[in-house]
């Protein structure tokens, strides 16, 4: 009865349109966009599970890096042989890229040859197999009368799952596509093609690039347009590349940049990811298949299996009854009667059932018309299927290299290649339409690869070329800043030179060493309130300082900043301290502190001769200014008659102090040890406690320091509050003076010359001071930017940045402030924001632009902070031998943006200082208030010790 029932119901269901019997009978294989929108995001999951170094081993989609870093920009050339080896038959070719011609800068010419594969070969050894290439391609140099008198690049494209350490070498993970050969899974093909080549003999070949088919196709297309940064193949196989960001890549190292991933998609499910959506079918094939349980998707979706689904699935149906009366001819029961092309045969748009029914009736089946249009709707569901599959496949990859470029839309372009992709009627079309249904905010282009994947391998060899060029080429314009250990050494030791000679009373010295007057560090007993007036830039700042007694943590400062107009810097002398008399009468206002007559500091942070502590002449302006009748004046006596002049408020000017000197001393009211002060900002120096028996300058000033400073053969001190202390050994044992060192001027006298770029003297040229503050000039923020930007003018005009277009922007003088040194060299930031700030100046830059500009950057920046680490072990090592010291213990106090805002400056200062100055411990210490209050510290000690 269940049978009469059985039979009843399926010749009910023969009377119905046969394309719904189809879509019933094989609902699972129809997939919806909920269901696509699904399988993306566990595309997505298995990508990222195989980026990660953590996850790679156990991950299905291996996620290969290939490193290829850059898609063609019109610029490659050269002349190349290549090797297409992946299916049944293998390519050789000739491929000359020349430069100035085609859509793009360049055009390609290929010469090819195709040679085949005995089946024997696929299944023996691995040396046999690449014995018959090694040979062909001796053949084809013959043939084509192609000269063996010099070495020829050779590219090797090999479409199989690799694992690449380098470009030119990669370890077979697995065979596919029927090939089996003995002893090489694990090995390196490209070795193995090379032993292969000098077996032969007769050539001069170098391999220089292995890529995957997938990623040669990408290559080839990218050649034409910009965009392509995604390469698929559905053909026999299937598989997808794209370009990812290089720190997302675990299995490489570095961080900048991005490198083309092979995502060998076809094993997507091996794990199971995909259970929920294979149908008993796929398992059929999959159990019939080489490989069981291995490469799921692709035999979901590749023309190798998607005419085996489909006689599978009409297999099933006439057994049911449901098509040829329930009739089963011994071909259709054969594997492979079936075909991707005659998929693709029976879904064209006019002889489609036509074809449909010749291909059943070469099977021995006798079709009715309901029998033909059913078979062809089975092909369109397999093959549409397929078509959606990929679609998520690709929109997983879109999405996130959108999300990589934190873009909310991406405009981009997929390189295709593949028999199936190509030949059948439908497969575009729908491929199309249903990624961009998924990612309707993406500009989505799918360009055609016209030449296979022989001309994208060469492509890469000439890229890899280009880049290799471009990396020397850029490696020996950056190589004279990168300075050795000896040249550092060499360094330290002018340094010291300097040092020394600027002591003496005679004799030139381009460091001028100048006394400050300042005999002391802070003691921790000063109180009172100060007036602090800064000036070291194009900021003028006035300040208010509290000292409470015996309570550093509990001084109170109060500070009013205020613009120095470049008119005025660059105006007369009494203009300027005019301007600075007006912003203290401001100030004082500003506290209510008009009638009060306060002892003040002035911080000037310029080159100063001092004959006293409240009296200093300026030797020559620095950083901009160039106010006129100031060199050669008394500063202090300049102030006092710009406020006489006001006749608003009286100052007690104790002080004058350069803000090196006002750091140290900032820092030493925190730290004891503190006996060095550096800025490391707009401009550069350092100040130190030397002893004053060593100052030829100061010889006459003995008497002067002793009253100053109380009692300096050691003993007792007597303090303000009448409590005593001992004097510290260092301390007043031995009477010290601060010396303003000035060493921005080493090298004044030629002793930097071996050191110095041509962009160095470039910029020193177009400075205001022509020939002077040379070790300035090499390590200021004043002029670090200008450097990067002589050399990114060199590079492009050199062919090597930008494309070589020179904007106006890059020929502006001043443009690259140093500012954007330390935003650009931040381990934080990405290339895409390095590009973001190029973009803000003018410069529209690549991927590859913006590693060079970075590269440009840390070495202008590093050689800055190595020069001012081995000028720091020059000071500290003089310190120490001073003292007849084996070891010594010192900090340095700190101020300036470059050492506060450069993200490696301050590490990279201090490494080269340990180094270079084993015997010595040196704490670096940033001043938190700045010179300002160091000036502040200066006035109470100096008026503590009246």
């Amino acid at each position: 009865m269940f049978a009469v029932h059985l039979i009843s119901f399926f010749f009910s269901k023969l009377q119905e349109d046969p394309t719904k019997k189809v879509d019933r009978f094989l609902y699972a294989m129809r997939l919806h966009d909920d269901q696509l929108s699904d399988i993306s995001a566990r595309f997505q999951a298995e990508m990222r599970k195989g980026l990660s170094a953590e996850s790679n081993a156990a991950a299905s989609v291996k996620m290969l890096p290939t490193h290829v870093r850059s898609t063609p920009d019109g610029s490659e050339k050269g002349q190349f042989l290549a090797l297409d080896l992946g299916g049944s038959r293998f390519k050789v070719l000739q491929v000359k890229v020349r430069e100035g011609m085609g859509i793009r800068r360049g055009g390609v010419e290929m010469v090819e040859k195709t040679y085949p594969i005995p089946k024997e070969l696929l299944i023996g050894k691995g040396t046999e197999l690449f014995d018959h290439v090694s040979e062909s391609l001796k053949d084809f140099l013959h043939e084509k009368n192609i000269t063996l008198e010099k070495k020829h690049p050779l590219a090797f494209t090999f479409s199989f799952p690799c694992e690449q350490s380098t470009l030119n070498q990669g370890l077979l993970v697995n065979w596919s596509k029927n090939y089996r050969a003995r002893g090489l899974q694990g090995k390196d093909v490209v070795q193995a093609l090379r032993e292969a080549i000098d077996r032969t003999g007769g050539m001069d070949v170098e391999v220089l690039a292995m890529v995957n088919d997938t990623v040669a196709t990408m290559m080839t297309c990218g050649f034409d347009d910009q965009y392509c940064d995604v390469g698929l193949i559905i053909g026999t196989g299937t598989n997808a590349c794209y370009m990812e960001e290089l720190r997302h890549v675990d299995l490489v190292e570095g961080d900048e940049g991005r490198m083309c991933v092979n995502t060998e998609w076809g094993a997507f499910g091996d794990d199971g990811a995909l259970n929920d959506y294979i149908t008993e079918f796929d398992r059929d094939v999959d159990a019939a298949s080489n490989n069981p349980g291995k490469q799921i998707l692709e035999k979901m979706v590749s023309g190798m299996y998607l005419g085996e689904l489909v006689r599978l699935v009409v297999l099933k149906m006439a057994k049911l009854g449901l098509l040829f009366d329930g009739h089963v001819s011994d071909a259709l029961r054969t594997k492979g009667k079936i075909t991707t092309a005659h998929v693709a045969a029976m879904e064209e748009y006019k002889n489609g059932l036509k074809n449909t029914r010749n291909i059943l009736m070469d099977l021995d089946l006798t079709p009715t018309s309901d029998d033909c249009v059913a078979v062809q709707h089975v092909s369109t569901i397999v093959s549409f299927r397929s078509s959606n599959l990929v679609a998520a496949g690709l929109a997983a990859i879109l999405t996130r290299i959108k999300q990589n470029r934190n873009l909310r839309t991406v405009r981009i372009t997929v390189g295709v290649d593949g028999t199936l992709y190509k030949t059948h009627p439908q497969y575009p079309s729908r491929l199309h339409k249903v990624v961009r249904r998924l990612l309707p905010e993406c500009h989505v282009r799918f360009a055609l690869s016209d030449s296979g994947s022989s001309k994208g391998a060469a492509l890469v060899t000439a890229v890899a070329q280009r880049l290799a060029s471009r990396r020397r080429q850029v490696d020996e314009t950056l190589s004279p800043f990168r300075l050795s250990q000896e040249q550092l050494q060499l360094v330290k030791t002018r340094m010291r030179t300097g040092l020394e000679a600027g002591l003496k009373s005679k004799g030139p010295s381009t460091i001028k060493m100048l006394p400050s007057f300042v005999y002391r560090t802070p003691d921790g007993t000063e109180h009172g309130k100060y007036l602090a007036l800064d000036l070291g830039g194009t900021n003028f700042r006035a300040l208010l300082v509290n000292f409470k007694k015996g309570l550093q943590q509990n001084t109170r400062l109060y500070h009013k900043i205020y613009t120095i107009p470049l008119e005025i810097m660059q105006g007369s002398g009494e203009e300027l301290f005019d301007h600075i008399a007006q912003c203290v009468s401001d100030f004082l206002d500003y506290m209510g502190m008009k009638n009060a007559h306060l002892p003040a500091g002035f911080t000037f942070s310029f080159p100063c001769e001092q004959t006293s502590i409240d009296t200093g002449t300026l030797v020559s302006w620095t950083k901009g200014f160039k106010a006129t009748d100031c060199e050669g004046h008394d500063v202090v006596s300049m102030l006092r008659d710009a406020i006489k002049r006001r006749n608003e408020f009286d100052l007690d000017i104790v002080a004058v102090v350069n803000d090196t000197v006002g750091t140290m001393m900032s820092c030493a009211y925190e730290d004891p040890e503190c006996e060095i002060g550096l800025i490391a900002g707009t401009g550069t120096n350092v100040c130190y406690m030397e002893e004053l028996k060593n100052i030829e300058k100061a010889e006459q000033k003995t008497e002067k320091m002793e009253r100053e400073e109380g009692t300096p053969e050691g003993g007792e001190e007597k303090l303000d509050d009448g409590t005593k202390r001992e004097k510290k050994v260092g301390d007043a044992e031995i009477p010290k003076m601060c010396i303003n060192t000035e060493w921005g001027g080493l090298g004044d006298d030629g002793s930097l010359n071996d050191i110095i770029t041509p962009y160095d003297i470039e910029v020193d040229q177009s400075s205001l001071n022509p020939g002077k503050q040379r070790f300035e000039k090499l390590t200021s923020g004043m002029y670090l930017g200008e450097v990067v930007r002589q050399v990114l003018l060199d590079l492009t005009r050199g062919g090597l940045l930008f494309r070589g277009h020179v904007t106006e922007a890059l020929k502006t003088p001043g443009i690259f402030q140093t500012k954007y040194l330390s935003q650009i060299e931040s381990d934080r930031l990405a290339l895409l924001q390095v590009r973001s700030i190029l973009q803000q100046l003018g410069l529209d830059s690549t991927c590859d632009d913006s590693i060079i500009v970075k590269e440009v950057c840390g070495a202008v920046s590093r050689r800055a902070a190595v020069l001012c680490g081995a000028g720091m072990a020059a000071v500290v090592d003089k310190i120490r031998e001073n003292r007849g010291l084996d070891h010594l213990n010192i900090t340095v106090g700190v101020d300036g943006a470059l050492y506060k805002l450069h993200p490696h400056f301050a590490e990279v200062l201090q490494e080269t200082a340990r180094v270079l100055a084993p015997q010595c411990n040196v704490t670096f210490l940033p001043s938190e208030e700045g010179s300002g209050k160091g000036a502040a510290l200066i006035t109470a000690v100096a008026r503590q010790k009246l």
